[in-house]
């Protein structure tokens, strides 16, 4: 157990935001500032002179950007990144690539004690950076090339009709890379919960939606389910589907504090779809989805999950992995490939 407090860089161009977020960490004894940077040149210099468990990256900063900087240290020196931005249009778009240049999470920017949010907002951004300085992230090498070529797989005893994915940590990056290797003629309907920052969802449908042929949006209740389309689960909503083929969108209670919660989704999957279900999962923290995932894989569905050294966080596919639960265990860029021939 960890005694010490976690040594943070915050990189934050505002003078007035960069001090209310250190004040908003200092608040916790457990969490310690160690570095503040004005722009991405000095957050990557700061990275590499002080080696902090963690860094907190704003997006727009003079010099260098969020971005550039979370891809040089990723590359240069490799260290868990949580992006704080403010949630405006341009903002989130960038906060998305910035999550698949390496970052582990994006977290709206605190707006000031006068929100009746603020004390709320404070403690979700202090929990998730103690959460995210756990990751043990890797080197990012760019422009490496990646052999795709799968394995032969064994066939499917039936043709799904319906695919599902789940993700957390790590999530969005590996789903525009699965999306970006489909055609817009994939037969069925993909569904899809992302553990993200409220106020994202939208973005992360435009941003993953310049991936791929595929259309990508958000699902809306009662809309009917059509191949070729990617759902994602709305925010603070839990995504399932009706008998009839139709989008379910539920308010419902949090499934083990998760809404959207991949139980969920995979429960009404093995509901409605039984054997002719197709269920993923990807990266992330924790074990959000295993009970779905074993009963889905009692109603005969198949089940892949992510393989571990290409996951950020082998939390949710290695729960399902230890529980031999999965069918299949697939390097990421291989899934693309793997979902294609399922209906060959």
């Amino acid at each position: 157990m960890r005694t010490s407090p976690l040594r943070i860089v915050v990189a934050e161009d505002s003078p007035t935001a960069r001090r209310l977020l250190v004040e908003i960490l200092r608040a916790d004894s457990g969490l310690e500032v160690v570095g503040e940077a004005r722009d991405g040149v000095e957050a990557v210099a700061l990275t590499e002179r002080l080696r902090p468990d963690l860094v907190t990256m704003d997006i727009q900063m003079p010099r260098m950007d969020g971005l550039d900087a979370t891809r040089r240290i990723m590359t240069d020196v490799p260290t868990p990144v949580v992006v704080v931005s403010t949630l405006v249009e341009r903002d989130i778009q960038t906060s998305m690539a910035a999550l698949r240049a390496g970052a582990l999470a994006v977290l709206q920017k605190p707006v000031g004690p006068e929100s009746p949010a603020f004390d709320a907002e404070s403690r979700r951004l202090r929990d998730t950076l103690r959460a995210m300085a756990e990751v043990k992230v890797v080197r990012r090498w760019p422009d490496r090339a990646i052999p795709a070529t799968a394995p032969v797989a064994p066939p499917l005893a039936t043709r799904p009709s319906v695919v599902a994915m789940a993700a957390s940590t790590g999530g969005p990056a590996a789903l525009y890379q699965i999306l970006s290797g489909l055609p817009a003629s994939f037969p069925v309907p993909v569904l899809v919960v992302q553990h993200i920052a409220l106020g994202f969802g939208e973005g992360l449908a435009r941003w993953l939606g310049t991936a791929t042929p595929l259309r990508v949006k958000v699902a809306e209740a009662g809309e009917p389910l059509t191949p070729g389309c990617v759902y994602l689960a709305p925010d603070d909503r839990h995504l399932g589907l009706t008998a009839d083929g139709r989008a379910e969108v539920s308010n419902a209670a949090p499934v083990h504090g998760f809404r959207p919660s991949a139980n969920w989704l995979f429960r009404a999957v093995a509901r409605t779809h039984g054997a002719a279900s197709l269920a993923v999962m990807l990266t992330g923290m924790g074990q959000d989805g295993l009970d779905g995932i074993r009963e889905l894989h009692q109603a005969g569905g198949r089940v892949l999950a992510q393989d571990e050294a290409s996951s950020v966080v082998y939390g949710m596919p290695g729960m399902v992995v230890g529980a031999h639960l999965a069918h299949e265990v697939i390097p990421l860029e291989q899934l693309s490939d793997r979902l294609l021939r399922a209906f060959a």
